[in-house]
Order: C-alpha cells, then structure tokens, then sequence
C-alpha cells in the first residue's frame, strides 16, 4: 500500500509508470494561511522551484523543498501536473497541437 503525505503525494515516485514523451509537472510553494485550506498567506512570496519533464524529477525536488521547510508548519510545496493541464482530454500528455 503506498502512503500519501499531508498534501497528498505519494511516497512512492514509482506509483504509476509514465510513457515516453514529456509530462511537464511544475513544483511550488508557500506559506498557507491556515492547515486546512490550500489558500497562500502572500502570492508575492511563492516559491516557484521549476517545471520538470516527469514526474520523478519533479518528486526529488519536491520532498528536499519539503524537507528543508520542516520546522515551518504553514510552508508547503506541490507538484502541479502541467502535461493535464495542457492537454485535459488526453490524461497521458500526447498532444495533438503543435
């Protein structure tokens, strides 16, 4: 069974294999202003750490970010899946559009 963390990622980086191509994910952070709500205290002060091509590199970066900001207990960091967003229709990021 693979356990998820607070912000619901997964532990495990290998959950789900991801095709051949680029699936853009986008890593980021901030300082919440409550635990329970993913609303940002200041937008001027996000963390933008960078866009990966997978969903592996993106995990590596999110969990030291997370871990550097431990004793914080607002600060928190996602992974943004870019490649759904850009494509929605097709889940897996195989765009049809140049």
């Amino acid at each position: 069974m693979t356990e998820t963390n607070g912000a619901g990622i997964s532990d495990d980086p290998r959950g789900a294999e991801e095709p051949e191509g680029q699936l853009l994910h986008l890593v980021f952070g901030g300082e919440l202003v409550d635990l329970d709500v993913n609303r940002f205290d200041d937008l001027d002060r996000l963390d933008i750490v960078g866009i990966y091509p997978n969903y592996k590199e993106a995990y590596k970066v999110w969990k030291e970010k997370a871990q550097m900001t431990v004793d914080n207990a607002h600060m928190r960091y996602f992974i943004v899946h870019l490649h759904r967003l850009l494509d929605p229709e097709n889940d897996a990021g195989q765009s049809t559009t140049t």
